[in-house]
C-alpha cells in the first residue's frame, strides 16, 4: 500500500507490558516518518504510560484501563474515538475490544492481525510471532507496511534526562558510570536463571571489580530479593527492588556500564538506553528466543542453552570481562 499523505491523525494500540510496548518504538517511528504531516497518539497500559510519555515523535498518550474492558467500555471507547476523527489506526496487539472499538468508530483504515475478530480491520496480516523467526521489532515493522509505513532507523529510543529519576533515589547510586545493574527475576519460571546464581554473580562481581552492584526488579520481588541479598555486607551494593518506577529505572540502566538479566522488560530498556546487556536466555522454547527477544543495544551478548542452570557464574563472568575489558 502507497501511504496516504492526507492522513493527519494516527492511532497506535499497544496495552501490554512494557518490555514488548518498547519493542514497537521503530514501527511508531515509521508510521511518523512516513506520515509526518500527521498526529500520533499512542493507547498504553496503566503500567507503561510513563515510559510511553519519554518517546519523542509521540504527540499524545492515552491510558486504557482495563476495567472498562467491557461491551459498554467498546462503545464509550468508540464514542470517543470517533470525536477525535483519527484517520489511520494501528492494533500493534491482537485485540477485539480495540478492532470492534475502532470499527465502530468509523476509522476509515485498520490495520493488526487477523486474530480476535481480525475481519473488522481493513488491512491485515497473519499472526505469525509464535514460529519466533524474526526479531520483535521486525513483526512490528512487517505489520505498518501494511498502511505503507517503512523506516531505516530501528533504533529502541527515549528521552531519558537527568531529571526523571526520583531525587530521593538520585544520592543512592554508586558513581555514574561506575556501577553494574542487575535484574535477577522474569515473569515466566521457565526463563528464570537460578537464583542462587545470581546471588554467586553479585557477590563475586563485588569480589573481582571494584564497581558497584545495583538490584533492580518489580515491588512484588522485594520480600525475595532481601531473602536473597539481605547478608552480603558491602556499601557497594545498592538494592533497589521494589523501589523504582518505570522512569527511574530509565536513568539507572542509562547510567550504569551494563545490565545483567533474563528475559526480561529491563533487557529492551537498557537497549532504549544503548546500554550493553548480558541477556540469559533458552534456546529451546519456540517464540521465546533471543532470536525474537534478544537485547538490540550495541555490545549486548546473549547467553543461551536449553538448560539454564547449565550457564554457570564464570561464564556469566567471561562476558563481563569483554564488555568492560577488565
Amino acid at each position: 500500500m502507497q501511504p496516504d499523505k492526507n492522513v493527519k491523525k494516527i492511532l497506535a494500540v499497544r496495552t501490554d507490558r512494557f518490555g514488548e510496548f518498547l519493542l514497537n518504538i521503530p514501527a511508531l517511528r515509521a508510521l511518523k516518518e512516513t506520515f509526518p504531516q500527521a498526529r500520533l497518539t499512542l493507547i498504553t497500559s496503566p503500567a507503561v504510560k510513563e515510559l510511553a510519555e519519554l518517546i519523542p515523535f509521540a504527540d499524545e498518550v492515552i491510558v486504557f484501563d482495563k476495567k472498562g474492558d467491557s461491551f459498554f467500555g467498546v462503545l464509550r471507547s468508540a464514542a470517543i474515538l470517533r470525536k477525535s476523527g483519527f484517520d489511520l489506526a494501528v492494533i500493534l496487539n491482537p485485540t477485539k475490544f480495540f478492532h470492534i472499538a475502532t470499527f465502530l468508530a468509523g476509522i476509515p483504515v485498520r490495520a493488526g492481525y487477523d486474530r480476535k475478530w481480525g475481519f473488522l480491520l481493513t488491512h491485515k496480516i497473519k499472526d505469525t510471532k509464535y514460529a519466533g523467526d524474526m526479531h520483535e521489532i521486525d513483526y512490528n515493522l512487517e505489520l505498518v507496511r501494511q498502511v505503507g509505513a517503512k523506516t531505516e532507523d530501528k533504533r529502541l529510543s527515549l528521552d531519558i534526562g537527568s531529571d526523571i529519576i526520583n531525587t530521593g533515589l538520585k544520592p543512592l547510586l554508586p558513581d555514574k558510570n561506575r556501577f553494574i545493574v542487575v535484574h535477577p527475576w522474569t515473569s515466566d519460571p521457565v526463563k528464570q536463571w537460578p537464583l542462587t546464581h545470581f546471588k554467586e554473580l553479585t557477590l563475586r562481581l563485588l569480589k573481582e571489580f571494584e564497581y558497584g552492584v545495583v538490584v533492580i526488579g518489580e515491588k512484588a520481588k522485594k520480600d525475595r530479593s532481601r531473602e536473597l541479598f539481605d547478608d552480603i555486607r558491602d556499601n557497594r551494593l545498592v538494592e533497589l527492588t521494589g523501589k523504582t518506577s518505570l522512569k527511574d529505572l530509565a536513568y539507572i540502566l542509562k547510567s550504569s556500564m551494563l545490565l545483567i538479566s533474563g528475559d526480561s522488560g529491563p533487557v529492551h530498556l537498557a537497549s532504549c538506553a544503548d546500554v550493553p546487556v548480558i541477556a540469559l536466555f533458552r534456546n529451546d522454547l519456540q517464540g521465546k528466543t533471543a532470536k525474537r527477544w534478544g537485547p538490540v543495544s550495541s555490545g549486548s551478548r546473549v547467553i543461551e542453552n536449553n538448560d539454564l542452570s547449565a550457564i554457570t557464574v564464570n561464564d556469566v563472568l567471561a562476558e563481563i570481562r569483554r564488555i568492560i575489558k577488565k
